[in-house]
């Protein structure tokens, strides 16, 4: 019975983390974008995101934040959150689940702690800036 259900792999839809300049807090802070850069519009998107890990020995853990995107097209990028500083020392996992037609895709993405940083940052597709990408 387990042979008949297909799981379908996630193709060509990641997660970035970028840094930018926010005027609320005059400072450069982290953004997580969802980026789709295959051939196929993402449906009725979600995306639940939560961090945890230790500091300092003790067992920390945010509550969990969703967010719904009708459609995301083709070859686009989609702003999902800002990372706030005191969780880049967690590890920051995001569930994004989509329909591609009447397919159900999804796939957990985890930016390792301390893995959102300045140096460990590459050219981003579709945004063309600096990021720490997952895929």
């Amino acid at each position: 019975m387990k042979s008949d259900i297909t799981i379908p792999e996630v193709e060509n839809v990641f997660l970035a983390a970028v840094q930018e300049w926010s005027d609320d807090f005059m400072e450069k802070v982290w953004y997580a974008y969802l980026i789709n850069d295959s051939d196929f519009q993402l449906d009725s998107v979600m995306v639940v995101s939560k961090a945890f890990g230790t500091i300092d020995g003790e067992m920390k853990k945010t509550s969990l934040l969703r967010h719904a995107f009708m459609e995301v097209p083709a070859v686009s990028v989609v702003k999902i959150e800002m990372i706030e500083k005191s969780v880049l020392a967690l590890n920051n996992e995001f569930m994004v689940t989509y329909f591609i037609g009447n397919t159900l895709y999804d796939k957990k993405f985890i930016f390792k702690a301390n893995s959102i940083n300045e140096t460990d940052v590459e050219e981003v597709p579709l945004l063309f800036v600096d990021g720490v990408m997952v895929k």
